[in-house]
């Protein structure tokens, strides 16, 4: 039996944006070929490697059966290049998007690697230098909501219960719960922008970033010998000598600042990076025909961004400096597009609305019966709004994807922002992604459901991904 190029699928292409510097693109590959081809060697044959005009392309074939393999090269630049071709009879297409996906989470691996020696520097100029020294404890809450980690705000809460009904008494506390609840629902928009660094305004609309990735052992020892002090007025130094004149980041002035601290720079090793992100916000904004919301920064490495307020005039969205770092700007406005359809769609509000209408029908209608079966009722009620929260996860991303017609690059998001998630959901088992307390549907059902999206003409968003959500349980219990 011949083989043949299959005329409907001749070749398939990607690009990666990756936050590393191109000192690491060698490495990067290697890290591809040690971590994706080696300990699975048997399903790979051609592994071989070449550079031509400056570029280094590492290429293998994936073998699937007697009847079909697919030729893969992986091309170093900004972005990276990765093309796939597929021969034989019978190819199973989902195998090009499941290689596209073990890629990327092996790019985002081998990112959080050199994260973790790379000194970041983040700027508003006008707004740097507002409260550095005092973001300590706001960060570490930030960072408890960004990773889901809520046990110190849960247990506030309960002891804020405890007096409530200490003070009021049974009869009348739920009520007085629920009540300061939405208080703080009403003002969100102003309670989060504490917790945020700078404002994103028309008069300072870019954050500027510097990445330096560092060798392991120059890093031990800045670490061990550099106080975060001193590395703030590094920052300060930087800035002063660049944007605080009018000036760009540039490599001479980095140069020079850290070798007055002691520290020789080496210049393959940096990168800076300028986002416009009041520019990507207003463009989203016009998209949705909204008013354009409150936008904070929050220096943060954890990469997300968030939607907070009673309603589109009475809005902010919180961006971490994180997401501006890993992600291109295609891919920023598509996050921000999920968050504008939050506040659109008055999803902090309604939220509080089912879980507070849960609440107080089981306070005043069911207790008897909770004493009961006070255990199930629970676990079942907190289930079930948690799955109705997906239905709102699941339109902010089918609205975003329509309005700006970024349905891909909000799938590249996903697989950037959530890829320990994901990796995680390939290896176990994918029932508990939708039935977890999780308000967030499973990222391999989103990044499908995404990259799968033809048509514009959906009329009912909200309609639609309830459908979505429930089918996709359905689909994974079997049913």
């Amino acid at each position: 039996m011949g083989m043949e190029i299959l005329k409907d699928l001749e070749e398939f292409s990607f690009k990666v944006h990756t936050e590393v510097s191109p000192a690491y693109y060698h490495d990067l590959l290697i890290y591809v070929y040690r971590k994706y081809i080696v300990p699975f060697y048997y399903r790979f044959a051609n592994v071989r490697r070449w550079i031509i005009n400056g570029r280094e392309t590492l290429a293998f074939t994936l073998l699937g059966s007697d009847s079909w393999y697919v030729d893969v090269e992986i091309t170093t630049g900004d972005p990276f290049e990765v093309r796939m071709r597929p021969y034989g009879y019978n190819f199973p297409p989902k195998v090009l998007n499941r290689i596209k996906e073990d890629l990327m989470i092996i790019f985002q691996m081998f990112e959080d690697e050199i994260r973790r020696t790379t000194l970041y520097f983040a700027w508003v100029p006008g707004k740097h230098l507002t409260g550095e020294k005092m973001l300590t404890r706001r960060k570490k809450i930030l960072s408890q909501i960004f990773t889901g980690n809520m046990l110190l705000l849960f247990v506030i809460f309960i002891l804020f219960s405890y007096l409530v009904f200490a003070v009021v008494g049974p009869a009348y506390a739920p009520v007085v719960l629920v009540l300061s609840q939405f208080i703080l629902v009403l003002f969100s928009d102003k309670i989060v922008m504490q917790m945020g660094d700078w404002p994103i305004t028309e008069d300072s609309p870019t954050v500027y970033v510097l990445q330096y990735h560092i060798p392991q052992e120059e890093f031990d020892f800045i670490r061990q010998n550099y106080s975060r002090e001193r590395l703030l007025q590094i920052k300060k130094e930087i800035y002063e000598r660049t944007l605080a004149l009018g000036r760009p980041i540039d490599l001479q002035a980095v140069q020079e600042v850290f070798l007055k601290h002691g520290i020789i720079i080496k210049p393959e090793n940096l990168l800076v990076k300028s986002i416009n992100v009041y520019d990507i916000v207003k463009m989203v904004a016009g998209k949705f025909e909204m008013p354009i919301p409150k936008v904070r920064i929050a220096n943060i490495i954890i990469p997300n961004a968030a939607a907070t307020g009673p309603s589109p005039r009475f809005s902010l969205i919180l961006i971490t400096t994180g997401l501006l770092i890993q992600l291109n700007e295609e891919e920023i406005a598509a996050v921000i597009g999920h968050e504008m359809s939050h506040v659109k769609g008055r999803d902090p509000l309604m939220l509080f609305m089912i879980t507070s209408a849960e609440y107080l029908f089981r306070w005043y209608i069911l207790l008897p019966f909770i004493m009961i079966f006070g255990f199930f009722y629970v676990i079942f009620a907190l289930s079930l709004i948690y799955f109705v929260a997906k239905f709102f996860e699941a339109r902010a991303d089918l609205e975003a994807a329509l309005i700006l017609e970024k349905s891909h690059a909000l799938a590249d998001a996903l697989r950037k922002i959530g890829y320990r998630r994901l990796w995680l959901e390939k290896t176990s088992g994918r029932v508990g992604s939708w039935l977890g307390l999780d308000p967030h549907p499973p990222l391999f059902f989103r990044i499908e459901r995404l990259e799968s999206l033809s048509s514009t003409k959906i009329k009912h968003p909200l309609l639609q991904s309830i459908k979505d959500c429930i089918n996709g349980l359905l689909r994974e219990i079997g049913l």
